[in-house]
């Protein structure tokens, strides 16, 4: 790889770094269920927009990342296949790009799944890898200019030395070196045509940028000025981006969570350690295919990852809201000390911080709420009173890179 010049890790490096997980044995578990409530304004819909199947360099059928949307109790899904990046030719002509959306649609038919229409262009850097959901046509943001087949061999010769490939694999370097020739700009002007949604994605992956921080180039600067492209990837399956996160927040891009699933998700986030895949949470209006994407060009998300939650203050904080929710259980007898229960409507454990006047009689100042989960907490008011305020720093949560929101609850005893 050291030899790449022009195409740094075209496909030979692609074979072994594309699929971003390794197939490390098979895991499962009772409760994969994802679970947010609605907020006052808007729905809570739950999605993961990057994923892939065999149709590009995915190892299973569209019809199996349905069926793990459904176990994992998510709102709606996209198939964002590789254009240009199409390891199973040989298997899988895939001539038509929109064949992985078909073969996900027809899956989810019988159910409430929402299957959204993507693609991944596949570029080097810059620009990268960026996926256009809400498409209409996928072929559209693909081109393959036979004419430049000379050019496209002299890249591949350029990036592999003296390697040979046989014939399979030059199949698949040819059309991976004669898709990155054609100018990423006009992709997305072709997928802006559709009413695309588009984002960067994985902006810190190693292999797009070796110290894992992720930075705007000129030509993504001048995706955004042209608004060519409108969110981000702040986190791609285990990894999350502070840096990626503040570009966000500077360039007003939708903040976007992905699973980037190749291999089963039950392989790559164990259930049973309380593991799940990587989601956006977007605030809808309504369940539907507009209205999602409505909301994702109106920057309404908040991303969940690792058992934390991270957004804008306004998109996140009524969020926050709606998961946590403080009862009373009145004094006790003969004593001036409040019972109170602290409620978790989530499938996140959350972690909140006391920053109340008034502390606990059975806990300290840091409170774990288990997932879908409830505390119980004895509360010193120094007298009896008919209301108390409470305020909470929310650990597990993040509005700016390292900035906790903090939440407020008047409850009436």
């Amino acid at each position: 790889m050291k030899k790449s010049l022009i195409f740094a890790g075209l496909y030979l490096s692609a074979i072994f770094v594309f699929s971003h997980e390794t197939i490390n044995g098979y895991k499962s578990g009772p409760d994969r269920a994802i679970f947010f409530p609605d907020t006052e304004d808007y729905l809570t819909i739950s999605s993961d927009l990057h994923t892939h199947s065999v149709f590009s360099d995915g190892h299973v059928w569209p019809n199996i990342r349905v069926a793990e949307a459904l176990k994992d109790n998510l709102d709606s899904i996209a198939i964002t296949e590789h254009l240009e990046y199409q390891p199973h030719t040989k298997y899988i002509p895939n001539i038509d790009r929109n064949d992985a959306y078909k073969e996900a649609l027809e899956a989810a038919a019988e159910s409430d799944l929402i299957v959204i229409s993507g693609s991944e262009i596949t570029r080097e850097m810059p620009p990268g890898h960026l996926n256009a959901v809400f498409i209409n046509d996928a072929n559209d943001l693909f081109n393959l200019d036979r004419t430049k087949l000379p050019e496209a061999q002299q890249l591949i010769k350029q990036a592999l030395g003296d390697a040979e490939l046989d014939e399979d694999d030059r199949v698949v370097g040819e059309i991976y070196a004669l898709g990155n020739l054609w100018s990423p700009v006009e992709a997305l002007t072709a997928a802006k045509k559709q009413g695309a949604f588009v984002f960067w994605n994985h902006p810190m992956w190693s292999s797009q940028a070796r110290d894992g921080i992720a930075k705007l180039s000129d030509m993504h600067k001048l995706f955004i000025q042209n608004d060519l492209m409108q969110g981000i990837e702040i986190v791609n399956t285990r990894t999350y981006s502070e840096e990626a996160f503040r570009i966000a927040l500077d360039n007003n891009l939708t903040l976007i969570g992905t699973s980037d699933v190749h291999n089963l998700i039950e392989w790559d986030y164990d259930s049973t350690q309380e593991e799940h895949r990587p989601v956006t949470l977007v605030l809808a209006k309504e369940r539907t295919k507009e209205s999602i994407r409505e909301a994702l060009f109106d920057r309404r998300t908040v991303v969940f990852f690792k058992h934390r939650l991270i957004g804008k203050a306004e998109n996140l904080n009524p969020l926050l809201k709606s998961i946590i929710n403080i009862t009373s259980n009145g004094y006790q007898s003969n004593s001036e000390i409040l019972r109170i229960d602290i409620q978790n409507n989530s499938s996140s454990n959350m972690v909140l911080q006391n920053l109340s006047e008034v502390n606990f009689a059975n806990s300290d100042d840091l409170i774990h709420l288990p997932k879908n989960g409830k505390v119980s907490l004895s509360v010193k008011t120094l007298g009896k009173k008919e209301s108390q305020l409470f305020k909470f720093k929310v650990l597990n949560a993040l509005i700016e890179p390292k900035v906790h929101p903090q939440i407020e609850f008047l409850l009436d005893i």
